[in-house]
């Protein structure tokens, strides 16, 4: 890896491509979806340019940057990523990149660690948990701070970027509001995945319990025979409606849990990456949540 970001950044220097576009030419670049979406609603209606780096559809945690890649990022005014395993690669590129404009979204909220919880499989290495975005108030303290560096770039546009921010964060108190209703109308606090579990920060602000096959940052995808009994247990004892796989899984655990118990199995959207289909249509972060949220009344009945 080393040798290939040096080969990166010889051809940056080469380019000439290390200086920053003008302010006609803004460029915002985001490692994966979730800063992508937030960036675009903030700049929505402007001659921002807003790219996202790792192509839909694509597994994010084994990504690595083409040269044209890093060249963008360097010529770019503002680079977003996550932080955490997924963006492990970054803080190497970055070490040797004369880069002012970067935000880690892992920066911007209180952070928790992963969690082994009862019949899941993995180790207790303790590491945060990156996927921050998954917590609707988490994002509006994403967004205001995104607000206040966008501005930093372009001053001439703030009334503008306050004015999107400030709508996509009454979006979010909606969708937040929304979610403490269906939870304080449920009976049921508990949810099961049969996938990684991407989604700690969500069920740590709405105090939902869980069960699932893998931590968040899991690179697994076969569960052992011992973690679906134990999941296919909770699924019956408890009573359990819905089983949960997570977006671009092959749900190969929750189905086979589904038809064990004849339960129905439904995608849970984390957001960490979108389909094609999804990115071409536009989709955002409030739609997934929207869509979340019905599947979250299934399985809370």
């Amino acid at each position: 890896m080393k040798k290939i970001l040096g080969l990166f950044l010889v051809l940056i220097c080469l380019s000439g491509c290390s200086s920053n576009n003008s302010k006609d030419n803004i460029t915002i670049i985001s490692t994966s979806f979730p800063g992508y979406d937030f960036v675009r609603a903030i700049t929505k209606d402007s001659n921002i340019e807003v790219k996202m780096l790792i192509k839909p559809g694509v597994e994010i945690h084994h990504f690595e940057p083409t040269p044209k890649d890093i060249i963008n990022i360097e010529s770019s005014n503002l680079f977003v990523y996550v932080g955490g395993d997924s963006d492990e690669w970054v803080s190497n590129l970055l070490k040797d990149m004369n880069k002012d404009k970067t935000i880690k979204l892992m920066d911007l909220v209180d952070l928790t660690n992963e969690e082994l919880k009862e019949g899941m499989e993995g180790d207790n290495e303790v590491e945060y948990d990156e996927h921050v975005w998954t917590s609707p108030i988490n994002v509006i303290k994403i967004i205001n701070k995104l607000k206040d560096e966008i501005i930093s770039i372009d001053s001439i546009n703030k009334e503008l970027y306050e004015k999107n921010a400030n709508e996509y964060i009454k979006e979010l108190y909606s969708i937040d509001s929304e979610i403490r209703n269906i939870v304080a109308m449920s009976n049921r606090k508990e949810i099961i995945f049969g996938d990684r579990f991407p989604i700690k920060y969500f069920t740590d602000e709405y105090n939902i319990d869980y069960y699932a096959a893998f931590k968040g940052c899991s690179h697994e995808t076969e569960a052992s025979a011992k973690t679906i009994a134990f999941l296919i247990n909770k699924v019956k004892e408890d009573d359990i409606p819905v089983i949960f796989k997570v977006e671009l899984s092959n749900g190969k655990i929750a189905n086979t849990i589904g038809k064990e118990t004849n339960t129905k199995v439904l995608e849970y959207n984390s957001a960490h990456n979108i389909t094609m289909d999804d990115f071409n249509s536009g989709i955002t972060y409030i739609d997934i949540m929207k869509k979340n949220i019905e599947v979250l009344k299934e399985a809370l009945l």
